[in-house]
């Protein structure tokens, strides 16, 4: 993978991770296109999602400050414990998924494109229904919100399902609000992400993997996606407020479409 490719994928990967089209499948889109599918996979993607869990903490670090805050400096319970305790019931079934079914979930990438445009359809019918359903407004995302957003996480690991697109979505069509589910959706991830490149990386020198990828390309990787996914964090929280969801359904029928057309006939 060259330093170019590599800059490529990281902003794809960026973008991605925030707007509701599904980062992994765009990934994976991305790396057939450009040949670099390969042993070098795991090592690229541990990068670029680090970068954009550093994006993250760095646009919502105001709210990440507050929260670590009112949960550390005091023993009484408060709204900030309120809230990490509401995330961490979020991540009790993407934590199920990763410890019993990981290699079931791992092979689902790599083996073609086909189930990558038919998630991205699976990601814009979801959009579409919550862009239209009218559910009574809540004033507050309920611990029972939190799990149900946790399940759409934990199913979004198919490449081509957008996690972000399914948490936003499934937390809009429990009548939770649009600002405050898509920072939600954005605070419960970065746990995850952060627990699933370590294991990757732990497991990595544990089989003495060898990096077949240049220093150059991670760096080049890494600052891809760490800048597009400052702008696309950024934007997709203005864009939720704004209820624009659609858009991104028709891109993701068009995007996947073509994508299940070029699996058929490539």
């Amino acid at each position: 993978m060259s330093w170019l490719e590599a800059l490529l994928l990281g902003v794809v990967q960026g973008l991605t991770e925030f707007l509701p089209v599904s980062s992994s499948g765009h990934l994976e889109i991305g790396q057939v296109l450009f040949g670099t599918a390969g042993e070098d996979n795991l090592t690229f993607a541990i990068t670029v999602h680090a970068a954009t869990v550093l994006s993250t903490l760095v646009i919502l670090w105001k709210e990440v400050a507050q929260l670590f805050k009112g949960t550390f400096t005091t023993t009484k319970w408060n709204d900030e414990k309120n809230y990490v305790a509401k995330i961490c019931v979020s991540m009790i079934p993407v934590f199920i998924v990763g410890i019993f079914f990981k290699d079931q979930v791992e092979s689902f990438f790599g083996h073609g494109l086909l189930l990558v445009g038919c998630c991205l359809l699976v990601t814009a019918g979801l959009l579409a229904f919550a862009y239209f359903a009218k559910p009574r407004q809540k004033e507050q995302i309920s611990y029972l919100d939190a799990f149900i957003i946790g399940i759409a996480q934990a199913i979004a690991v198919l490449p081509g399902l957008s996690r972000s697109g399914s948490t936003i979505a499934t937390g809009l069509l429990l009548g939770d609000k649009k600002e405050k589910i898509a920072q939600f959706s954005f605070l419960m991830v970065l746990i995850p992400i952060l627990g699933e490149a370590l294991l990757e990386l732990i497991d990595m020198i544990g089989a003495h993997a060898a990096m077949d990828i240049s220093t150059g390309a991670l760096v080049a990787g890494f600052l891809g996606a760490f800048v597009s996914g400052c702008f696309a964090c950024k934007f997709m929280i203005n864009l939720v407020k704004n209820g624009k969801l659609i858009y991104f359904a028709i891109y993701c029928v068009i995007i996947g479409a073509a994508t299940v057309i070029y699996s058929l006939v490539g």
